[in-house]
């Protein structure tokens, strides 16, 4: 089979992942209630609060935000610095790439246009602001069946590609868990990598994305790939259910 006639379809996170740092995360540490937004944290990740909840009560710790101050805290991070190559190499091998994020547009497209990326496709939550600058978060991409993530990437890589299509996910944390099941390469680093360890998904290691462009420029030059079984099994089992 010629592999410059498959498509791969490829999915990536964006807090911790693109960024060198957690935005999201850093982002309620610097601005909000660190005790507070750090106890929500954990009630999230213990399933014990919806993860809509989670990032309502969140932004309820935030306080007549300053969009400027923001803009300044923002310029620290710093993006991946392999990046941009992967991104072009996707472009110029024609393959799909999807950003896919439980954060929020607000700081995701600002972040985006610094770096000159205003053109990668993103799906987020949105984030919206009251007339005292309070943090309103709108979820448009919520699963009614999962209260795991406030924007559902399975359901956007499920949506978006199809049988003929190599699915490729690239993350790093808790909410990269789920989509990560569903792929058939994955790319791990953080506590992604530990989870596909244990559940014993396969998976690529990488540190930077000048790793994961290595990486699939090798499957691009494969001329057989098998797509991952279990990921298959996910998929079906997702289409039974309807």
């Amino acid at each position: 089979m010629n592999l410059n006639n498959n498509s791969f379809k490829i999915f990536v996170d964006f807090d911790g992942t693109i960024s060198q740092k957690d935005v999201g995360e850093q982002m309620f540490l610097r601005f909000g209630d660190v005790e507070k937004a750090n106890e929500i944290a954990v009630k999230w990740m213990n399933f014990t609060l919806k993860a809509t909840d989670a990032w309502t009560q969140t932004c309820n710790t935030v306080k007549d935000f300053n969009h400027d101050e923001f803009d300044t805290f923002l310029n620290e991070i710093k993006i991946d610095e392999g990046f941009k190559n992967f991104f072009g190499w996707c472009g110029k091998n024609g393959y799909e790439i999807k950003v896919l994020s439980d954060g929020f547009d607000y700081y995701i497209k600002k972040f985006l246009l610094r770096e000159g990326l205003q053109n990668l496709e993103v799906h987020t939550n949105t984030l919206a602001f009251g007339t005292n600058n309070e943090l309103k978060p709108i979820f448009p991409f919520t699963d009614e069946e999962c209260s795991k993530c406030a924007n559902c990437k399975r359901n956007h890589i499920l949506n978006f590609s199809g049988d003929d299509d190599y699915t490729v996910y690239i993350g790093d944390g808790f909410t990269d868990f789920c989509p990560a099941q569903f792929c058939d390469f994955v790319f791990a680093k953080g506590s992604l990598l530990k989870y596909c360890e244990k559940n014993r998904i396969t998976y690529f290691p990488y540190t930077t994305f000048n790793d994961v462009l290595k990486k699939m420029d090798e499957l691009k030059g494969k001329k057989r790939l098998r797509k991952r079984h279990q990921a298959e099994l996910k998929r079906r089992e997702v289409f039974i259910q309807g």
